[in-house]
């Protein structure tokens, strides 16, 4: 049972509270209903801001059989970091480090003919092969190889390098367009031209060690997409894929961060007192304001500027006018807390404070944006001790 924060005597004006156990009942929770399929934690973007290595690390100890990133540079710290087992990388650019992820046993993803040349270069240079991907582009229309001649020169050219000892074709996966959306008929689309390509890949050799193309959502709400691997990004962390889908708890799911700050100051204004830049808020009458020292340098939302909720003393507020770079206003309607009272800016919901989707619908953007965009100078604080009450 830990509670770890950066050392000082200071108390930090704002934290971003991290919750493993609840990212551990999440993988567990995501593991059952993937139905005997593996478990990628996705990782990518530093945790979706919640931190990388030590979800990672989280993710792992609660059964997570892959871990997950974007780029090379976010795969090679987990494992300098010492994370061991699978390692999927899948954002490449031309020069990347691919000699260093092959020999750091990292899978790397091949969406095109310049990157298996390249991976193939490395591996020559490395002595060993590399364990490749093939992506498929299904309809998302990112990256990914397109059916027809496209994916049967990458396919053949593969196998090629693979006799050759240059490469291991481990995986063959794809991405979902509209997951998040139940029923979009993108979405069976893309899962039969899935099957088409892996099936073509497969009669002409391939003998991956795992087929993917289930992302949160489709984790959630379509079993006939798990195959051997799911990938669980926002949902790992206790968010729902979008409204449309359902609330975490509906998944046993727990929101994993929550954001605080203590109220810096507290004071008396008269009617008609302009707030923030711009004075988009004027007082209606005689208020309290509390200053909240958090802003869009630590990812406040500027769009949730007049519409932001706070739980204050056991009361929702909201942000009165515009968010700042470093702080912003709530009017407390005459609420006189003390300062240093906490302000509650997201969290689970357990004790009637606002959740990231809440923030989400009052910006205008969704949840994986409010959560990913809080800022490095707010520290993370790593709570790992089961919940009473």
């Amino acid at each position: 049972m830990t509670q770890t924060s950066p050392a000082s005597a200071t108390p930090p004006r704002a934290r971003a509270e991290i919750d493993l156990v609840a990212l551990r009942t999440n993988v567990r929770a995501l593991r059952a209903l993937a139905r005997g399929a593996q478990l990628m934690a996705v990782v990518k973007a530093d945790a979706y801001g919640h931190g990388a290595v030590r979800c990672a690390r989280a993710a792992v100890e609660a059964g997570a059989g892959w871990l997950g990133t974007a780029t090379p540079e976010e795969a090679l710290a987990l494992r300098e970091a010492g994370l061991p087992g699978r390692i999927l990388c899948w954002l490449w650019t031309p020069g990347g480090p691919w000699r260093g992820a092959i020999e750091a046993g990292i899978d790397v993803s091949v969406s095109g003919m310049w990157a298996l040349a390249e991976v193939t270069a490395a591996a020559r240079v490395a002595g060993t092969p590399a364990r490749v991907h093939l992506k498929a582009d299904t309809g998302l229309g990112r990256s990914g190889c397109q059916p027809g001649a496209g994916w049967a020169e990458l396919v053949a050219q593969a196998l090629r390098a693979e006799a050759d000892g240059l490469v291991r074709i481990t995986g063959l996966w794809s991405h979902f367009a509209c997951a998040e959306e139940p029923g979009h008929p993108s979405t069976a689309a893309q899962l039969a031209l899935f099957r088409e390509m892996v099936a073509y890949a497969e009669e002409r050799g391939v003998h991956p060690e795992v087929r993917h193309i289930a992302n949160s959502p489709a984790t959630l709400t379509l079993p006939e997409a798990h195959f051997d691997l799911v990938r669980t990004g926002i949902a790992l962390y206790g968010i729902s894929p979008s409204p449309g889908i359902g609330a975490p708890g509906e998944f046993g799911l727990r929101p994993v961060m929550t954001l605080a700050a203590n109220i810096a100051l507290v004071k008396h204004v008269p009617e008609g007192h302009g707030v923030s830049y711009g004075h988009r808020h004027i007082t209606a009458g005689e208020t309290t304001l509390g200053l909240v020292p958090l802003g869009y340098a630590d990812g406040v939302p500027l769009h949730a500027s007049g519409a932001g909720p706070v739980l204050i003393g056991g009361k929702w507020h909201t942000v009165a006018g515009r968010v700042a770079m470093d702080q912003f206003v709530v009017d407390l309607g005459g609420d006189e807390p003390a300062v240093g009272t906490e302000a509650i800016v997201f969290g689970p919901g357990d004790r009637g404070e606002p959740t990231a989707e809440d923030w989400a619908r009052a910006a205008g953007t969704i949840a994986y944006e409010i959560v990913t965009r809080i800022g490095g100078r707010v520290p993370r604080v790593y709570v790992d001790t089961e919940h009473t009450g």
